[in-house]
């Protein structure tokens, strides 16, 4: 029997047909996957809200307008209340899950507080929310033709425009998203 092949650090890309509205055409970043399940960031749904009504909320003061005005993303249906802040790694925060050695995910406040003062990562998106799966669920979506997966890149979650994310991680794997079908194909 071989050992489980687990998702971390890799993009799921939303196969065209996939309906669920809270992924058709996303890209997530999975940040742990094992026998007890799987979780994610989507990296290309911006929210309503900006990160300067985050740090309102929070209580911290930004003073920095562009900072203020960053796009917070819809990082999943789960916990939507809940900040997730993947980023480069660049110190210690309180409550940090290494992805990579490229990336991590931060869940905890001192790394909204640095970002404010001007100390925080050079390369961050902030999310709320995430996408989780039970054990053994997502290895079944991914039977069923739901996704794709590829290694993450760290260029497409911070350098990439969001609109492009979708695009630009399918071509990882030399496909271009708009010329599959609907329908999934078996041999």
């Amino acid at each position: 029997m071989s050992s489980p092949t687990y998702l971390n650090n890799q993009f799921l890309i939303a196969m065209p047909a996939l309906a669920d509205p809270n992924f058709a055409h996303t890209v997530t970043l999975i940040c742990e996957h094992n026998d007890q399940g799987a979780l994610g960031i989507v990296i290309n749904r911006p929210g309503l809200m900006n990160l300067g009504e985050i740090m309102d909320q929070l209580n911290i003061e930004v003073s920095d307008s562009r900072l203020r005005e960053q796009t917070v993303f819809e990082g999943g249906p789960v916990y939507p209340d809940r900040g997730f802040v993947l980023h480069e790694p660049s110190r210690e925060w309180e409550s940090s899950l290494p992805v990579s050695r490229h990336l991590q995910v931060t869940t905890s406040r001192d790394i909204l507080a640095a970002l404010a003062r001007g100390e925080g990562p050079g390369s961050y998106l902030l999310a709320l929310g995430y996408a989780g799966w039970a054990a053994g669920q997502l290895e079944e979506e991914i039977a069923a033709n739901a996704w794709l997966s590829v290694e993450a890149n760290p260029d497409i979650v911070f350098k990439t425009s969001w609109e492009l994310r979708y695009r630009a991680a399918a071509e990882l794997l030399g496909i271009d998203l708009g010329a599959l079908g609907p329908g999934a194909g078996h041999a």
